[in-house]
């Protein structure tokens, strides 16, 4: 019974692993999908859902383990760091090598999840843009970039290696996560991140996702220099 209760957390998280390979899939897909881009984003959301679970499924039945952490980032890396890429290395013009490029964010994202495994000083804040982070700003910006397909090719490229380098970045960033919903002095930052991503996201859409990632770096960069 112990060995079927301590696989619990890693069958949700091998969830998270199917989902992120069905995104890839998915965008891939086009011509054989009516929205391939959309399928991906719904993957993608199943697999936060699925890794949001893991974690709170391993922390109520204490089965938290080295190797459940080990496989949630291979996980991760799959779902919100190349499926991502993937979508908007279709929607890029396949004319160059231009494209090729999105495949930082995989790269800058397994650097990330490799150094996040071994630091021990990530409990309730955060070093370097979170992978899911990165999932949820592209999702947005592709949805936009899907309707908006003069967009210069240079502007992409820019933000890819922008949100490459947030990644393995020293930025000190905040976790959603708040011990005492009473104080508004210490959870400011993250009260207005919720807020301002329902606001953003009711106005914009999903291209909402993107300004409330980019409020999220924002919100960081003022919660260190405080």
């Amino acid at each position: 019974m112990n060995a079927i209760r301590n696989n619990i957390p890693n069958a949700i998280t091998s969830l998270n692993l199917f989902f992120g390979c069905m995104a890839c899939i998915a965008a891939l897909s086009n011509g054989c999908l009516v929205a391939p881009y959309i399928v991906a984003f719904g993957f993608i959301a199943l697999s936060a859902v699925a890794d949001f679970l893991d974690g709170l499924v391993a922390r109520w039945l204490h089965a938290v383990s080295a190797i459940g952490k080990e496989l949630d980032s291979l996980a991760d890396l799959v779902s919100f760091g190349l499926a991502p890429a993937l979508i908007l290395y279709s929607m890029m013009p396949n004319d160059g090598p231009w494209a090729l490029f999105a495949l930082l964010l995989p790269v800058f994202g397994a650097l990330r999840l490799a150094r996040f495994n071994v630091d021990t000083n990530q409990a309730t804040t955060f070093t370097g843009l979170p992978i899911p982070a990165n999932a949820i700003f592209w999702i947005g910006f592709t949805d936009w970039y899907y309707h908006h397909y003069d967009c210069p090719v240079w502007i992409v490229l820019l933000l890819i290696v922008v949100m490459s380098l947030l990644m393995v970045s020293p930025l000190r960033m905040f976790s959603l996560k708040m011990h005492n919903l009473s104080s508004l002095k210490q959870n400011w930052a993250q009260y207005l991140q919720i807020v301002a991503t329902v606001v953003f996201v009711v106005l914009l859409g999903l291209p909402g996702l993107a300004a409330a990632i980019a409020l999220y770096v924002l919100l960081s960069i003022i919660k260190r220099e405080k």
